[in-house]
């Protein structure tokens, strides 16, 4: 019938290609989706690269504006490698996260680990294709931060409480830090580069007679949204640590 009926062929064949195209484009936008981790891998692995670039060059800048010398161990202090997150826990008081990478990949327990939006926390235990990261998100874990605005040093420790903040603590009273204030690393350990991002105040509070300020923190990163993340390589941190094992010996 539709070989030999010129209107129901024209029907079925525009019913045909219809569907067709229907079933050709739900593929391609199957094989679009199945091709995002490639893509989300592909760019953080470039992430990855920059930041290193980008630490280089301002260690590069420090050496030749300071120290007015070239010091290629200075411009290559840190370096940077990508890693996916495949597993992650935020409701416990001591969460961690789960990384596809290992000691194959050069990875070892203390390292750094940063997103594209701000810190995340610093490598546990390795196996060979695998690594499990103390998170922020963690009672015990205490990292050495500074207000950008005002340069003052103080220390951010999560309470178990809420997952979008931490509490910045020992600012004295006399420094005045404000809602807004943006809270970065230090670089006062061999760990994290100074200058990453950490956070905002949200919350300033102080009681009267209190030597410090009761501050909270917005963490720039969301930890329920982990996804890819760099693990940071201080290539100076055992020489550092030798140092000052040295006088804690004395």
């Amino acid at each position: 019938m539709v070989q030999n009926n010129q209107y129901q062929g024209a029907k079925f064949f525009n019913s045909a290609n219809g569907l067709a195209a229907t079933i050709n484009n739900t593929s391609q936008n199957f094989r679009d989706f199945l091709s995002l981790r490639e893509t989300n891998q592909r760019l953080s692995e470039e992430n990855a690269y920059l930041k290193r670039k980008l630490e280089q060059r301002n260690q590069s800048l420090y050496t030749l504006n300071v120290r007015e010398i070239n010091d290629p161990v200075l411009i290559n202090r840190f370096d940077f490698l990508s890693a996916r997150v495949i597993n992650n826990s935020v409701h416990q008081f001591k969460n961690h996260l789960t990384l596809n990478k290992g000691k194959k990949d050069g990875i070892t327990p203390g390292m750094a680990v940063i997103s594209a939006d701000g810190i995340v926390g610093k490598v546990k235990v390795v196996s060979d294709n695998f690594s499990v990261v103390t998170s922020l998100l963690n009672i015990d874990v205490l990292t050495s931060v500074q207000l950008k605005r005002t340069s003052h040093f103080g220390t951010v420790q999560w309470d178990g409480a809420n997952t979008e903040n931490v509490n910045l603590l020992y600012v004295p009273r006399h420094v005045q830090p404000q809602v807004g204030d943006t809270v970065v690393t230090s670089g006062y350990n061999s760990i994290y580069p100074d200058g990453l991002m950490v956070g905002t105040i949200d919350k300033v509070d102080l009681k009267d007679e209190a030597l410090f300020y009761d501050l909270r923190v917005k963490l720039s990163q969301d930890f329920r949204k982990l996804s890819y993340v760099a693990v940071v390589k201080s290539n100076l941190r055992e020489e550092q640590d030798e140092l000052e094992q040295l006088i804690d010996e004395k």
